[in-house]
């Protein structure tokens, strides 16, 4: 008698080898490889224009990498609890495996599933299970240091399993087209540089990998400047699954990689801090900011567009922004610079800048990205002091960014290294170039000040 299938439900877990999901299906029975395009179940936070050309090309590879095991991906779109439900009944799917996920929507489709049909969620997307490490008094750790720390105990992380041997149903449910999906841009085709700088998918993110691991060796001296090819760039692979931490963690451990293994360690955290507040994205760790005098009306929505656009006048934070519409992507050091800039330059919320990261980021993850913004502000559970005040100039010329700023502002690429990071104080700022929006001291004088305010509202 033939086994009945098993479903695997695919998310941000888009690979084959270290799938614990995958794995325990095909230990069953017949395998059907699932993904849903779950535009409902988000909500606003449906993923953005720049994960949704990454998604395209993943998808694409992945079900090429199943072709070669016999295997093929099937693709619906809809609220994925149910459109899953509704597959397992229509083939006569007796379980349902999924690597078990930590964004709150995500939570609400597995248990709404998790009525409908057996569903068995494994681990695999970070280090540790979020929650296993645990303070000394049993509680989720707020600060990464003492965290970092707690988390070595349990490393490394299980050896990454192989890919599985998969069987292939004795019938397959209808699939949709990916086409069908409209998740490219085309008019106009702000992607068109992408294609050049990434390749999604499983063998794109080995690829990078193996990269990186000839380089390691360098990155503390090169991770913090922006004109060096110092970073991994493997942060879109791990968001969308391509590859398992545990991967990366043995592999770089044997390349002697162990300054970024700690950088690895801050996705893990930002899981964990989801854990204690689910709307990381939307709600303040620290309630004081709940009354931040944030700027608002036509002045500051202006002053977002300039920010959006790249054209503020301060050469770091317009070449970050601009790198990050061209590719996707930004470094590392100048996510910072430009998430300060918005901040606590322009008082604009940090929302509407993690916002606007969510779509133009290719590696745009709640957790991370939510985190990060939130250590910007000086709203988050672990985060930099809103009275440290990052100076975009004297971090330009801190961290070497010449280079930088001439590839992606092509209007200051003329201006030499004595004048290119501050080129209107110098007085040579060529014809076009915006003014600065505001002078550094005077945006500095204006921050504390409104900080000021929420001290003395307690």
């Amino acid at each position: 008698m033939t086994a009945p299938p098993v479903i695997v439900w695919f998310r941000q877990d888009l690979r084959l080898a270290d799938q614990a999901a995958l794995a325990a299906a095909a230990a069953e029975g017949p395998v059907i490889p699932f993904y849903v395009l779950d535009d409902e179940t988000p909500g606003k936070w449906r993923i953005g224009g720049a994960q949704r050309w990454w998604l395209y090309h993943s998808l694409q590879a992945l079900d090429a990498s199943l072709g070669r095991h016999r295997s093929r991906l099937i693709l619906r779109s809809g609220k994925a609890a149910e459109v899953v439900a509704a597959v397992a009944k229509e083939v006569g799917a007796t379980r349902v495996h999924a690597i078990r996920h930590y964004e709150p929507w995500w939570r609400e489709a597995e248990d709404a599933l998790g009525k409908a049909v057996d569903l068995c969620l494994h681990d695999g997307n970070q280090l540790a299970p979020p929650g296993a490490v645990r303070t000394g008094s049993g509680g989720i750790f707020k600060i990464f240091t003492p965290f970092w720390r707690a988390l070595q105990e349990h490393m490394p992380p299980p050896a990454p399993a192989e890919v599985p041997s998969l069987s292939a149903p004795s019938r397959w449910p209808k699939s949709e087209r990916l086409e069908e999906w409209a998740l490219l841009p085309e008019k106009p085709d702000w992607a068109e540089a992408f294609d050049t700088e990434w390749t999604p998918g499983e063998a794109g993110a080995a690829e990078r990998l193996e990269d990186f691991v000839a380089e390691v060796a360098r990155y503390k001296a090169r991770r913090d400047l922006p004109a060096e090819e110092g970073t991994s760039r493997l942060s879109p692979h791990l968001h969308f699954g391509e590859i398992s931490p545990a991967t990366v963690w043995h592999r770089l451990s044997r390349a002697k990689g162990a300054e970024f293994l700690r950088e690895l360690a801050w996705r893990d955290f930002a899981q964990n801090e989801l854990l204690i507040l689910p709307e990381l994205g939307e709600a303040n760790a620290r309630e004081a900011f709940d009354r931040f005098p944030w700027r608002s009306g036509k002045a500051a929505a202006s002053d977002l567009r300039a920010w959006q656009q790249g054209r503020t006048g301060y050469p770091i934070v317009d070449a970050g922004m601009r790198q990050l519409w061209a590719t996707g992507w930004m470094h590392n050091r100048v996510r910072m610079i430009a998430a300060s800039f918005l901040i606590k330059h322009l008082l604009i919320d940090w929302r509407d800048g993690a916002a606007w990261f969510w779509d133009t980021l290719v590696d745009a993850d709640w957790g991370n990205n939510s985190l990060n913004w939130q250590w910007v502000a000086g709203s988050g559970f672990d985060s930099n002091p809103f009275g440290r005040i990052m100076a975009p100039l004297s971090q330009s010329e801190k961290f070497d960014a010449g280079d930088y700023i001439r590839a992606w502002v092509p209007e200051l690429g003329e201006v030499d290294d004595a004048a290119i990071h501050d080129p209107h104080g110098v007085g040579a700022a060529p014809e076009g170039y915006p003014e600065p929006l505001i002078g550094h001291k005077e945006a500095r004088a204006r921050a504390l000040s409104a900080v000021a305010k929420i001290k003395s509202a307690r």
